[in-house]
């Protein structure tokens, strides 16, 4: 069984799934698609994407230079893309293991 990816990293990967993104891009992105849930503080995401690049998981894409201060963007590695699909898997499943409980107390309490 796969170990469970930290829900920060999660987003963090989703983000950057379709397309390399600047540190702050990241930022917005995981607030997006998390309908606002998953709210990362730059100290954080910095840290996380500095972990997620040593294990393999992200790289630089590159740099570029706007107002004068230097904006490095990130990629989704195929490594990272797996982890993700694992993660998605895994949470899937999960997900239907418990609507079918549910469903089964459901069908209980219907019946009562």
């Amino acid at each position: 069984m796969a170990k469970a990816m930290r829900e920060p990293t999660f987003w963090i990967l989703t983000a950057l799934a379709s397309h390399p993104l600047h540190g702050y891009g990241v930022l917005q992105e995981v607030a997006r698609l998390s309908d606002g849930r998953m709210k990362l503080q730059a100290g954080t995401l910095y840290a996380a994407l500095d972990r997620l690049a040593a294990e393999g998981l992200v790289e630089p894409d590159r740099d570029e230079i706007v107002d004068g201060r230097t904006r490095r963007y990130y990629r989704l590695t195929d490594q990272g893309a797996a982890a993700l699909d694992v993660e998605t898997e895994r949470l899937r499943t999960n997900a239907l293991t418990a609507a079918r409980q549910l469903s089964v107390r459901h069908g209980l309490e219907q019946t009562a």
